[in-house]
Parts: C-alpha cells; sequence; structure tokens
C-alpha cells in the first residue's frame, strides 16, 4: 500500500504517534479520520510545503507554512549525548523563564539590583530597632549581597570594588543599578533590558526565608556518642576462646530488651 502510493507521489507515514497527529492537526488543520470513505475538502489540513530530511541517523517531516501554526521545534545538534541534555535543560530553563514573565507581567532589574536595592532598605530600617532584632535584620541585609559578589566573582571582576560602587550609587537613589557584564563595571540594568521576572525573586526570598526559620527553631540537638567498650570479633578463629556473649558459631547475642514508657524518654530528654 505504501508503495502504491509512493507511485503516485503521496506520502504515507504509518505508526504516527497520537502526539504527532494532534500537533499537525493543530498546525495545519483538518480532521483526524480512521476510515477513507466520504473524505471531502473539510477533512483535509493545508501547507505550504512538506518535504522529508534525513538529520543524523533518523529522518524528520517538515511541515512549512502552516496556517494555524502557534509552535515550532528545535533541533539540537551537539557531538555528546552529555552536550544535548545539558542544552535542554538550559533551553527548557530558558523556555520556562520566559512563559513565567509572560504571565506575570512584573519585572524588576537583574544582575543583583534587586538585591543591593533589598540590603540597602533593610539596613536602613535596622537603624530603627533598638532591639536584637537589628542584628538579625543586618545579617540578611548581609547575604542578599552574595548575589552581585558571586556575579563579580564569576566574570572575574573585583567584587569588593563592584560592591562599593552598588552602594553608593543605591546610596543616592539609583534603585536600579546592577552588575554589567559587558562592560566590566555597574550599569541601570533596567534600562539596558536586564531582567527577571518579580514572583522568581518573591519565591526566591520566601524560600530562604523559611529555611532559615527551620534552622534558628532548632535549639537542641542529641548526638548519639560511640560506645566506649568494642565488641568481641565476628567469628572464632582456631585455638581462639569463645569470648562471653558469643555462641558457637560466633554469632553475638543479643541481650534482653526491656520496653519503657515515653514519658520516661520525655523526663530522660528533659523534655517535660
Amino acid at each position: 500500500m505504501t508503495m502504491r502510493l509512493f507511485d503516485r507521489d503521496m506520502f504515507c507515514a504509518g505508526r504516527v504517534t497520537d502526539e504527532d497527529l494532534k500537533r499537525t492537526l493543530k498546525a495545519c488543520g483538518g480532521a483526524i479520520l480512521t476510515t477513507v470513505h466520504e473524505i471531502n475538502d473539510s477533512v483535509l489540513g493545508k501547507c505550504d510545503l512538506f518535504e522529508e530530511k534525513q538529520i543524523g541517523g533518523d529522518r524528520y517531516n517538515f511541515f512549512k507554512g502552516c496556517p494555524n501554526a502557534k509552535t515550532c521545534t528545535m533541533i539540537l545538534r551537539g557531538g555528546a549525548e552529555q552536550f544535548l541534555e545539558e542544552t535542554e535543560r538550559s533551553l527548557h530553563d530558558a523556555i520556562m523563564i520566559v512563559r513565567r514573565t509572560i504571565k506575570n507581567d512584573a519585572v524588576v532589574a537583574g544582575g543583583g539590583a534587586i538585591e543591593m536595592e533589598l540590603s540597602k532598605t533593610l539596613r536602613d530600617h535596622s537603624k530603627t530597632i533598638a532591639g536584637k532584632e537589628q542584628l538579625l535584620i543586618v545579617a540578611i541585609a548581609k547575604a542578599l549581597e552574595v548575589i552581585p559578589r558571586q556575579l563579580c566573582d564569576n566574570a572575574g571582576f573585583d567584587a569588593t570594588n563592584i560592591l562599593n560602587k552598588l552602594r553608593q550609587r543605591h546610596a543616592k537613589g539609583s534603585v536600579w543599578y546592577g552588575v554589567d557584564i559587558n562592560k566590566e563595571d555597574i550599569a541601570d540594568n533596567f534600562e539596558a533590558c536586564v531582567w527577571e521576572p518579580a514572583v522568581v525573586k518573591v519565591n526566591a526570598l520566601t524560600a530562604a526565608t523559611e529555611a532559615t526559620c527551620l534552622i534558628l527553631s532548632v535549639d537542641e540537638t542529641i548526638k548519639n556518642q560511640k560506645s566506649a567498650q568494642e565488641g568481641p570479633p565476628g567469628g572464632r578463629g582456631m585455638g581462639r576462646p569463645m569470648y562471653p556473649g558469643t555462641s558457637f558459631f560466633g554469632v553475638h547475642k543479643l541481650p534482653k530488651f526491656r520496653r519503657i514508657s515515653s514519658d520516661i524518654i520525655l523526663k530522660t530528654l528533659n523534655i517535660c
């Protein structure tokens, strides 16, 4: 059957997956039929050009000029499987970031600009607090400066010099100044279109705060001390006496345990 269609310049593909059929249907239109009877123009899809190409060891079908096409297929090439997997992960992350940015239209300047502004705001707010909470707020402000510092270290810049410039700029009211990799200096990253979704920053700060609160809520740890008395060897060799607590086959006999209630455990740990 396939050869008969080929002789009449008609393409025939077998074992096409449902996902590929639905994707082709969305791009070219038409309908998916289970029979060839009563076919008319309303069930036929359209495209400007269809061709089959072989790339590497696989053959691909290309539909060009589809009237309803809203997606595209990207073909990744590389010398090793590891490179292809890493490229696919990076591409997936980039697509998800763009998707999230489009769904949530709130953006902030990247390059450590928002972290430096938050750090400056927290330092100013800590000066209005007289208690020990001031130390906590200053520590959070200092931790936020790790982001621009790490960007400078990755780019090979002088992190101390760049951060001093950023502190000066943000103290003067330049909110969106951050690290500029191209100029090897600082710049207004909002004007340079270096943006990040605001929801990503909010989620990151929320997760970091929850992790910090979880660690600080642990006020005591219980350590299992190593037993000072070493146990007997596993087996009894030739001429070796049998140690107490071992059977003839060298298996250590388990002592008899007694059950204790949960109240005793709590009193032992000074919990109640």
